[in-house]
């Protein structure tokens, strides 16, 4: 970082490949985006790099954000993080899916009052899930009465939509972007595998779908915050990925299906 500044990124381990510092530049892979955040200025720069690459020109700043997890989650190492734990799988709800619609919601309003902003304030929400029909978002956000794209990126989703956000924001089409997503294990299973009532055997080595729900609020690098007694962070850019496709079948394995493409964006 610059001299005499200072950043702490947390980003859900389960979404983070690596973190680097590269000369003045914090450089986050997650999965099928890269970002690079930094606190400094940039001015008179192409905002196109390359083929696949953005520079923003007043980089968006990140100015509230929230994560709501399961119980499992919230018995593990970065437990004490989440804004919001929940000790009942269901979240109140009669079905999984509504269970996730609910963690949804509770993301981006703990999101939205953490920026010091009201659902009103918001011009856009960016978000998608893992489910068909991106049905854990669209019931999730529905109350919220607030515009939205919604993005099916598996778990590149919240990548993708602070991407999206991020130019939406840059490019002066919104004050306030909410960028969301939301898994949850029981869900994703009856959606990829085997629905838990089959008693499906699971293998020793299996992916893990994670329970819970992260959102962020995407403000303009320039504008007036409501809140401004901490620093932000800023997306000063960001890469997008291809679809690289090793002919992966083991569904029990979706880590050996993303690692590809990973491997070939930092290259």
């Amino acid at each position: 970082m610059a001299e005499g500044n200072s950043l702490e990124v947390r980003v859900s381990q389960s979404h983070l490949f690596y973190a680097k510092v590269k000369e003045n530049t914090c450089v986050l892979l997650v999965y099928g985006m890269i970002f690079s955040v930094h606190g400094m200025e940039n001015k008179d720069m192409e905002k196109t790099v390359g083929k696949r690459s953005v520079q923003f020109e007043v980089p968006p700043c990140i100015i509230g954000a929230a994560s709501v997890a399961g119980e499992k989650e919230g018995n593990g190492a970065f437990g004490k993080y989440f804004d919001f734990v929940e000790t009942d799988p269901l979240f109140g709800g009669n079905t999984w899916e509504e269970a996730e619609s609910k963690m949804q919601h509770i993301a981006a309003d703990i999101a939205i009052r953490n920026a010091g902003l009201e659902p009103g304030d918001i011009r856009y929400i960016v978000a998608g899930d893992l489910l068909g029909q991106l049905i854990a978002t669209s019931f999730g956000i529905m109350n919220f009465n607030i515009p939205m794209f919604g993005v099916y990126g598996a778990c590149s989703t919240m990548g993708e939509s602070m991407g999206i956000g991020s130019m939406l924001v840059e490019g002066g089409f919104a004050d306030y972007v909410v960028a969301l997503t939301s898994s949850h294990f029981a869900s994703a299973e009856k959606q990829f595998r085997f629905p838990l009532a089959y008693g499906n055997q699971r293998p020793y080595s299996s992916t893990w779908t994670v329970t819970g729900s992260g959102a962020v609020v995407l403000g303009k690098g320039d504008g007036n915050w409501k809140r401004k007694e901490t620093g932000y962070v800023q997306i000063s850019g960001l890469t997008t990925g291809v679809i690289t496709d090793y002919g992966i079948k083991d569904s029990m394995n979706m880590g050996a299906c993303m690692a590809p493409d990973n491997v070939n964006i930092e290259q």
